[in-house]
């Protein structure tokens, strides 16, 4: 069976490794925007929207997995910063705040032309931060600007002090839930070829 991750994220190719899949990468060529204020239906669209491009651009059955992922607090929808300053700005608002990360997902069954949407979210309870730990962070953090904000799995573990969900969903995807969605299309988990 083809597996297609629809992600050049490096934290969701870690967790389908993490978890044995034998898959490809093909990324989506298509701006992503969506005019959605309500989050899980925001992340859902351009997850919906990924699948679609990658579905256009192969010409052979696959089972197609699209993902987004943002940090939602307070009714404002957190993205990939564009800046140091913007990345610090946010982070210091959530600061001794609870942060929700939310996942879209998408997996379009091209094997059998059917479609599941789901979103997935985990509360993040950070600890208050002084300005001095956020800028350290800030400052070096390589992968700043291709995240939603701080990568958990790194140094900004420092900032964490607890998750109510799936840990794996701040980092693009659970696959729990993916295994269970993958059920509901008809699929077993021994028909996916493992590395």
């Amino acid at each position: 069976m083809r597996l297609i991750l629809a992600s050049g994220s490096k934290q969701r190719q870690d967790i389908f490794k993490m978890v044995g899949f034998k898959y490809e990468v093909i990324k989506s060529t298509v701006e992503e925007n969506s005019n959605a204020t309500d989050p899980n239906e925001y992340v859902m669209e351009l997850s919906k929207t990924k699948a679609d491009s990658v579905a256009e651009q192969i010409n052979s059955e696959a089972l197609i997995v699209a993902a987004d992922t943002i940090i939602y607090m307070n009714g404002k929808i957190y993205e990939k910063p564009k800046s140091k300053e913007e990345a610090f700005q946010s982070i210091k608002e959530m600061s001794g705040n609870v942060s929700y990360a939310i996942t879209g997902v998408t997996i379009k069954d091209l094997y059998n032309d059917k479609e599941v949407s789901f979103c997935d979210v985990a509360d993040i309870y950070m600890r208050k931060a002084e300005d001095e730990e956020i800028k350290w962070y800030i400052d070096n953090e390589e992968d700043l600007l291709n995240i939603s904000g701080y990568a958990m799995l790194g140094k900004a573990s420092i900032f964490l002090e607890k998750v109510d969900g799936d840990y794996n969903t701040l980092f693009g995807i659970s696959p729990s839930k993916l295994v269970d969605k993958f059920k509901e299309l008809g699929y077993k988990i021994t028909d996916f070829e493992l590395d």
